[in-house]
């Protein structure tokens, strides 16, 4: 080649090339995370299609540190379509508890065998390891707020459950999550990363500390 060809050939300037350089890098994290960044809420992006709304970091800490007191000491807790709770709990103690996530899309996958696919349209297609009533606490937020979906994942809470259940979904489910879980509604309002239309609350069925704050 010769010199003016060379010439001839578009160069980057140093400034477009670190842009580039760091886009490809954001763009290899969000495809293969690694360390601990695969555990923060919204590495994995929402996809309102499927009803998926993060919670806020405040909110996912407080439901991680609620659930790690339920469980005690190298508990195991279930993850029901909940995935920034899933994320703090590995966040803050990686090895202390025996944690699943359940959850339908399987971008969440990447967190291994914890991951299990959950369906709620088909709520005990369960794999063989996953033993009926073998977690100290189940954590639940159906993605839909219809009766439908609240029956179908209460028979999954049921059955993975020993006894304790946090159930987060809409106030207007009050009534119903009362009669298919014997759950109340507590004083602790979650919040989301995004507003949501629709009032939302949490629900268990034991002494839990979120009744005492708002």
């Amino acid at each position: 080649m010769s010199d003016s060809e060379d010439d001839d050939t578009p160069q980057l300037s140093s400034h477009t090339l670190a842009a580039l350089q760091e886009f490809y890098a954001e763009q290899k994290q969000h495809a293969d995370p690694g360390g601990d960044d695969k555990y923060h809420i919204g590495i994995v992006e929402e996809n309102w299609q499927l009803s998926q709304f993060w919670y806020s970091q405040e909110t996912a800490l407080r439901l991680a540190q609620e659930v790690i007191a339920a469980a005690g000491e190298g508990g195991r807790i279930a993850c029901v379509s909940a995935p920034s709770v899933y994320q703090k709990l590995r966040e803050l103690h990686r090895e202390d508890f025996s944690i699943y996530i359940f959850e339908y899309d399987k971008r969440f996958a990447m967190y291994g065998e914890e991951f299990i696919f959950y369906d709620y349209n088909n709520p005990l297609d369960l794999p063989e390891k996953i033993a009926a009533h073998s977690f100290d606490i189940v954590i639940a937020d159906p993605p839909y707020l219809s009766e439908e979906c609240l029956r179908k994942t209460s028979e999954t809470i049921k059955y993975l459950t020993r006894g304790k259940i946090l159930l987060c979904t809409g106030a207007v489910m009050e009534e119903q999550a009362a009669q298919l879980l014997d759950v109340r509604m507590c004083k602790f309002i979650p919040k989301h990363t995004r507003n949501l239309a629709n009032e939302f609350r949490c629900y268990v069925n034991y002494d839990s500390g979120l009744d005492s704050e708002t």
